[in-house]
């Protein structure tokens, strides 16, 4: 079956609170996110917390999933590189970039990965879609990506194609942890220092580039909104995660 023919829809089980839904405002260091991820996952999986989404933004670096090949490192001198245990290759994230670390018990939903990263990628493509963007998936290379008719075509003959998202999971006991990164207003100029995703046929855009100057604020609203289409009811506003752990 085709990640396009999978139904998406992940709502909890009935009897389940809504998803906490948080924002930190400046930059979150890496580290200090991945340390709240651990915890929060690990209260997830205990039945001690709901679930969470929390949105934020890092300062330049680069991070290496699972999978990535070292030679797609190009300027490993550049920003720091984080090894991570999510799935996937080498990606940037900075600011401009919003990241989305999406905690889910799935076991309150459907045990099914592949179903939540197609999940995943409808969360992003309803948010586009609501800019009037038409965001695709790719059976070959997860994320999502828009068609770039104004670029020359490609050495195939194929319409030129760049990312505007990208997605990154890991499951443990069930809760999923990482997330997708959408870029808003990113610099575009520093994924030159990685092979992103391992992928060199294609380019990377960014809503800006793409001729919508958005605020992250509207960016925000309008992926809650696609965020609860999809896997239900958020709760909770704007706060930093960080100060709520200390």
């Amino acid at each position: 079956m085709l990640r396009t023919d999978i139904d998406t829809t992940m709502f909890a089980a009935p009897g389940n609170p809504p998803v906490r839904w948080r924002i930190s405002e400046g930059l979150v260091p890496y580290e200090d996110a991945v340390a709240v991820m651990e915890a929060e996952v690990a209260a997830i999986a205990d039945g001690q917390a709901d679930e969470l989404v929390w949105l934020l933004e890092h300062p330049p670096l680069y991070t290496a999933g699972t999978s990535a090949d070292s030679a797609d490192l190009i300027a490993p001198e550049r920003f720091p590189v984080f090894s991570t245990g999510r799935g996937g290759e080498y990606t940037y994230h900075g600011p401009g970039q919003r990241v989305a670390y999406v905690m889910l018990d799935l076991k309150r939903r459907r045990q099914d990965v592949r179903a939540y990263v197609a999940a995943l990628e409808e969360v992003i493509i309803r948010t586009l879609c609501s800019m009037n963007v038409r965001g695709e998936r790719r059976e070959d290379r997860v994320g999502v990506w828009v068609r770039r008719p104004e670029k020359p075509l490609l050495p195939d003959g194929s319409m030129a194609e760049d990312k505007v998202a990208a997605l990154g999971i890991r499951l443990r006991r069930w809760v999923s942890f990482h997330g997708l990164s959408l870029n808003v207003d990113p610099d575009l100029e520093h994924f030159s220092g990685i092979v992103p995703c391992g992928i060199t046929a294609y380019g990377v855009t960014s809503l800006v580039d793409l001729g919508l100057p958005l605020m992250m604020s509207d960016v925000d609203m309008r992926l809650r909104e696609a965020f609860e289409t999809v896997f239900g009811a958020t709760s909770g506003e704007a706060g930093d995660m960080l100060a709520k752990q200390a």
